[in-house]
């Protein structure tokens, strides 16, 4: 076999472009700017809203009633809810929110969250089977136990569009986006692999025309693996998909140019808008309580959870996206001080997604009915805390965990499960009806994946357990 030489330094540099954390930011779009595609909504799209650093469920989607887990009665029931220690902040209940018609409690730092609760399900006393961060982030990602801390198989994501791509005749140009979320890929071409960008800055340059290109020679090899023979070596690499890779990103890089999707994600209102472009925008910026700068951009958008919660609403509404991982907020890894900084943490990611919501709930989708009856949207984190308050005046890591689906494929107002009245310990119920058994099994992140993706109609064989039947709408 002959042709010109192609380094393996050069080959495997453009592959870390983007089959890595970067899939289209890192690579120049100009020179495939050849062809446009009219974008539309996919049918069926997802949210993967992930909770940085292990919640206190106590004070979300698993609480307790402060008049019967009471301070005296901690050496018997070993839980303590700690709703008082919020009382220097009157915006938070001292008790359980239950808003009328509602099957399912909350706890105080929800916020408007729990006025959807006729669109989700909860799931309680999830056992993680770990208390590390990176093992429980890992896992509750790919619905597989990492080995030690790396992970295992693709993400849930990637494996949602991984199956549905190929099978779609309109398809998003961006299918798999990642905020500030891992993501992986393990047995899939390069149409699943996530564009992964870290803020919404990220996003804006890597949909944008004038992206930073590669060195002119890396690019120049890539295009020649297109249409030009390649060397032995080249070849070899390709053995893991790296080539293949490339030219299923390429492809995609026309259309996301071609598109000028940067436009979407701008919310001022410019003198060449139509009037219903305009009204929309101020809807938005309204809507998620926005502070838009002169760039027309949501202004310091990595640290707001309402600009993120935004993002992803664009970005299924305009067609960019069919799937979107999101780090909706972070800094709950509190083992020190106040219990107001894990509630005011979770409470900004959970109004964000209560405004998500509201925005999906009224937003006619061209397919008919909500966007919210074409989305399902997956609310998580790592771990729980514990359910006794330590000695700095936090709460550690706890093995049991819950998590919130909303919208399309699942039962409403609906608790799937429980976890234990003693040590809020992880729960075992009947699959098939959701309720609690003592003679039932326990259920983990691969139980709750494989309901997500049954959703779907997907095949959930990878996951190697059924889904939760009870939790699915019939």
């Amino acid at each position: 076999m002959h042709s010109r030489p192609f380094a393996r330094r050069t080959l495997l540099e453009a592959a870390a472009g983007f089959a890595g954390s970067a899939l289209f930011g890192g690579l120049s779009f100009r020179a495939f700017a050849q062809q446009t595609q009219a974008l539309a909504p996919a049918d069926h799209c997802f949210v993967f809203a992930y909770f940085g650093g292990g919640w206190d469920v106590l004070l979300n989607l698993d609480p307790r009633d402060p008049a019967t887990f009471t301070p005296e009665r901690i050496s018997e029931t070993r839980i303590l809810p700690g709703y008082s220690l919020l009382s220097g902040d009157p915006s938070y209940p001292t008790t359980l929110v239950r808003p009328p018609g509602s099957n399912i409690a909350f706890g105080p730092a929800v916020g408007r969250f729990a006025n959807h609760f006729d669109k989700m399900a909860v799931v309680r006393g999830i056992n993680m089977n770990t208390v590390a961060h990176e093992v429980g982030y890992r896992y509750f990602l790919t619905g597989k136990e990492p080995n030690g801390s790396a992970a295992r198989g693709s993400t849930t994501a990637t494996e949602v569009i991984g199956q549905l791509y190929p099978t779609q005749v309109r398809r998003p140009p961006v299918p798999n986006l990642a905020f500030n979320v891992e993501t992986y890929n393990d047995r899939f071409g390069g149409y699943a692999n996530a564009l992964r960008v870290s803020s919404a800055n990220d996003l804006l340059l890597a949909l944008a025309p004038s992206a930073t290109s590669l060195d002119a020679d890396i690019e120049k090899q890539l295009v020649d693996l297109q249409g030009r023979p390649v060397s032995c070596e080249a070849q070899l690499y390709d053995s893991r998909g790296l080539v293949s890779q490339y030219q299923d990103a390429r492809r995609q890089m026309r259309t996301v140019l071609a598109a000028k999707l940067e436009r979407a994600f701008r919310f001022d209102v410019t003198a060449g808008d139509p009037m219903d472009i305009a009204e929309e925008k101020a809807r938005t910026v309204e809507r998620y309580r926005l502070r838009v700068g002169a760039n027309g951009y949501p202004n310091d958008p990595r640290a707001s959870s309402a600009a993120r919660a935004a993002l992803v609403a664009t970005a299924l509404k305009k067609g960019v996206s069919q799937c979107v991982s999101i780090n909706i907020t972070g800094g709950l890894d509190t083992h020190f001080g106040s219990q107001l900084t894990q509630a005011n943490n979770q409470r900004a990611g959970w109004n964000a997604l209560a405004d998500l919501v509201t925005d999906l709930r009224e937003s006619s989708h061209p397919g008919g009915g909500t966007f919210l009856d074409h989305t399902t949207l997956v609310v998580f984190s790592e771990f729980s805390r514990t359910p006794l308050i330590n000695a700095a005046g936090g709460r550690d890591h706890h093995i049991t965990n819950a998590c919130a689906i909303v919208g399309r494929g699942v039962r409403h107002n609906f608790v799937f499960g429980a976890s234990g009245n003693v040590g809020l310990s992880a729960g075992v119920a009947d699959h098939r009806t959701g309720l609690p058994d003592p003679r039932g099994r326990p259920y983990l992140p691969d139980h709750v994946l494989a309901t997500v993706m049954a959703t779907a109609g997907l095949d959930v064989s990878i996951m190697r357990v059924d889904p939760l039947r009870g939790l699915l709408s019939s």
